[in-house]
């Protein structure tokens, strides 16, 4: 099995900001436009054209009919959940690997797959609680997420550009990246500020990527001076996201 580097200081990932979210999916096409010709590359498609159709997609946006929630006098809405590696800090991925293909990096945290030794076993895809490998059956290979590895290290690639595409094609900037390990980050202090959460932390992956939750709405019906009921963000982001995960 695979051991685990030593925790690292930096910790790149993304925030994703559900209140903003619009589920376009432009940040899928995007990913998938990027790594098929980088390092991870092909992300091949099976059957694209007939009733059942499969690939490899490193992002995948879910979307919700949610009822309202009479607790906190939220009304009814669609929710857009983009999924994607979360790159945690104890990825059970990465130590259950026989042959050293899932790793993560010392010096950035990132999770990455060495596709020449994985022999396709899947373990890692099954130790995953968050559906974030995805297998090529043409290659016989187990891909994830990069986190645009080969461009946010790119040199020859404007600063402004050295970004995941996922975050430069989002059209609402509901994506954000940065060092999640940095408390004085733009990245950190948004967490903080909106009150941002980790998936399933009961688990103790302890994934880097961070969830904003949804802002409190107003019914309407509600008039313009009454208050919602509750605006405890963290509150309301467990609330969201138990309802999310529970389907």
């Amino acid at each position: 099995m695979t051991t685990l580097p030593p925790p690292s200081k930096k910790k790149l990932g993304l925030v994703i900001d559900l209140d903003t979210c619009v589920g376009c999916h432009a940040c899928a096409t995007s990913c998938k436009e990027w790594n098929a010709g980088g390092i991870a590359g092909p992300l091949t498609d099976e059957r694209p054209f007939a009733k059942d159709p499969q690939g490899v997609w490193f992002n995948r946006v879910h979307s919700y009919e949610l009822e309202a929630d009479a607790a906190t006098q939220q009304p009814a809405q669609t929710l857009h959940f983009p999924r994607s590696c979360l790159h945690c800090e104890t990825p059970a991925c990465v130590t259950v690997c026989p042959t050293g293909a899932s790793y993560k990096r010392a010096e950035d945290g990132i999770v990455l797959v060495d596709e020449d030794k994985c022999i396709g076993c899947k373990l890692c895809s099954w130790a995953c609680p968050y559906g974030a490998r995805e297998y090529s059956e043409v290659e016989g290979v187990m891909k994830k997420c990069t986190l645009c590895v080969d461009r946010i290290y790119n040199d020859k690639l404007d600063e402004v550009d050295r970004q995941p595409a996922c975050v430069q094609a989002c059209p609402t900037k509901a994506r954000h990246f940065g060092d999640l390990g940095d408390p004085d980050s733009d990245i950190s202090r948004l967490v903080l500020d909106r009150g941002g959460v980790a998936l399933m932390p009961d688990l103790d992956y302890k994934p880097v990527n961070r969830y904003l939750p949804p802002r409190p709405r107003r019914g309407g019906d509600a008039s313009e001076e009454e208050a919602p009921a509750s605006t405890d963000t963290s509150n309301l982001a467990a609330r969201w996201l138990h309802r999310i995960l529970k389907r």
